[in-house]
């Protein structure tokens, strides 16, 4: 018996230890793991400069409040903002409470309420974030959806351009949507969602949740398209597995978020902020991002030696955000691939997503695909 409630559909594997791209069961089984704890392990299982940061900063404090100057918050907020191009940070605990915190900022500054968000995107589970998810599957049962926000096609320009007016407060996008199916915005698309914004007065926030960190070969995938965004917003691959969110906000929008206006207790704990501080100054550096886009390319060309199998419509993604999109059943091929040794994920219509350590080898790439093509070849799926 489980005294969790049953919002998670559990698999079979019960996790001992890890470390870098391999997870261990407790039944002393070896797994390559393609997930990263849903993008969140981006440096791998355990990364040496993340642990000894927050094995520092245990001997010192855990926990204080906001009410306190933390110089370990300014130190990782500046990284944060120098990254993204910004200027403010406020800290959360999660990607739900970023883009939450994100969500306010934005009709607060603006006076306005209307958000226009897109078809098959995630943002959260919160109230909020779930009224502007793009997916009704999330939204089943917990009755009418704030009003606030619009959703639209994605990469739609008609109907972005019929939708948006002086009335919009925010246009709010993931540049590629993760868990929608690793779908990528059209540079020509967002380059009118930034002109629109530009002249309607409404702000642009960036959903930077699953994308951000590295895991694209840049600091932020929206800087693969020479977006300016208002708002970015960031988290999980951002603490190496600790919990933190953040929203990353151009300076104009200081006297919106001002004393009071919102906070949190634990958003910003000193060793989350001590663990992301690590976790950026590994991935931020040129060289590290260099070595991100090429195994990006790798893993790509790796993973297009299997479109010629008639399991394979289509493979798709950018830097270590993959995605291949399957004739057959995902959930079949992804049980499949546990029992050989390999964790991935599920996303969108029947997208197989490979999201691995941005720390992965060439060799870790080389044995995940040899074991996609095997389960894809020789098990008994079902054709979708």
């Amino acid at each position: 018996m489980s005294y969790l409630f049953p919002t998670y559909t559990k698999w079979e594997v019960e996790p001992a230890s890890a470390v870098g791209t391999i997870l261990i069961d407790k039944n002393g089984k070896h797994y390559l793991d393609f997930t990263s704890g849903i993008g969140v392990c981006n440096l791998g299982h355990r990364p040496k400069p993340v642990e000894d940061a927050i094995e520092q900063q245990l001997a010192q404090y855990w926990h204080v409040s906001n009410l306190f100057v933390i110089d370990k918050q300014e130190a990782a907020a500046k990284m944060l903002a120098d990254a993204a191009g910004l200027d403010l940070v406020f800290f959360a605990n999660s990607g739900a409470e970023a883009n939450e915190a994100a969500i306010k900022l934005a009709r607060k500054q603006t006076g306005k309420y209307k958000i226009i968000t897109f078809k098959n995107s995630f943002h959260g589970r919160t109230f909020a974030t779930m009224a502007a998810t793009g997916q009704e599957k999330v939204k089943i049962g917990f009755g009418p959806m704030l009003e606030t926000f619009v959703t639209i096609p994605f990469n739609d320009i008609a109907a972005l351009e019929k939708e948006m007016s002086d009335e919009t407060a925010a246009v709010m996008l993931e540049v590629i949507q993760g868990e929608g199916g690793i779908i990528t915005a059209e540079e020509q698309f967002l380059a009118k969602v930034a002109q629109l914004c530009k002249n309607h007065q409404a702000l642009l926030i960036i959903d930077e949740i699953q994308t951000g960190i590295g895991r694209t070969g840049k600091p932020f995938a929206f800087q693969h398209f020479g977006l300016k965004p208002d708002i970015v917003t960031a988290a999980k691959g951002l603490g190496s597995g600790l919990p933190i969110g953040a929203v990353i906000g151009k300076g104009n929008l200081s006297s919106a978020f001002g004393p009071g206006s919102h906070g949190s207790t634990f958003g910003g704990n000193p060793l989350s902020v001590a663990a992301a501080t690590a976790t950026m100054e590994v991935i931020f550096a040129d060289t590290f991002l260099a070595d991100v886009k090429e195994k990006g390319e790798y893993l790509l060309e790796a993973c297009s030696s299997l479109l010629p199998l008639p399991q394979v419509k289509e493979i798709r993604g950018l830097g270590m955000m993959l995605g291949i999109q399957l004739n057959v059943n995902v959930q079949e091929t992804l049980a499949a691939l546990r029992k050989e040794g390999l964790l991935a994920l599920p996303a969108g219509e029947n997208v197989l997503r490979l999201l691995p350590p941005l720390t992965v080898t060439e060799q870790e790439m080389h044995q995940a695909v040899s074991i996609i093509q095997n389960a894809l070849t020789t098990q008994s799926l079902t054709a979708v």
